[in-house]
């Protein structure tokens, strides 16, 4: 849910990166960070766990045009893979205007990339929210592995929502700002009023 600062004249959104452990969360974090003009972002917070690589959540603002005379920031975050830290995961969702699911491409994967899923589809309900009235896209990432499925397998799996998807190799910065621009993109249309999907 959009915050709206009048004094400062900013409409703040929030995107979150969801998927299952080491599926490429933080990396598409790490390169929009890097990637991104200094002065249009803040410091890259991390709160790293005990069992887990990536990083609990971290926090950048991306300008990217107004609406009605108020700057669009984006904050962004990542939410741990592991299930021990559901209670961290339901905590970063609350308030989300967007998701992007980073899947893990790997054919030996796909049961976490489902599970993962079903995760974020009951956090956002128990929430009050219906995974279908949310900008959400799909970011197939690891595509560069030998064991990767193809992408149309990917999608018949994942994809009922008929969201946007992005094949994606995050380390090289494939599909990165694809995915990012296309749930920014959602996210101001659902803000001027229109439809998702």
């Amino acid at each position: 849910m959009s915050v709206i600062n009048y004094n400062a004249k900013e409409i703040h959104c929030k995107i979150v990166y969801y998927g299952p452990s080491l599926s490429g969360k933080t990396t598409n974090m790490q390169w929009v960070y890097h990637k991104t003009n200094d002065q249009s972002k803040s410091e890259l917070f991390s709160l790293p766990t005990e069992v887990e690589r990536t990083m609990f959540f971290d926090f950048l603002p991306l300008e990217v045009g107004e609406i009605r005379g108020f700057k669009t920031r984006f904050h962004l975050y990542t939410v741990p893979g592991q299930v021990v830290y559901d209670a961290s995961r339901r905590l970063i969702l609350q308030g989300l205007d967007g998701v992007i699911f980073v899947a893990d491409s790997q054919e030996e994967r796909m049961e976490e990339n489902l599970n993962s899923l079903k995760n974020l589809e009951l956090n956002l309900q128990r929430q009050g929210q219906d995974i279908e009235e949310i900008p959400l896209v799909f970011q197939y990432n690891k595509r560069d592995l030998p064991t990767a499925l193809p992408v149309e397998q990917m999608s018949l799996a994942l994809n009922r929502f008929d969201a946007d998807e992005f094949d994606g190799c995050a380390h090289e910065g494939k599909g990165v700002f694809e995915s990012l621009k296309s749930t920014s993109k959602s996210i101001v249309t659902v803000l001027k009023g229109g439809q998702i999907r």
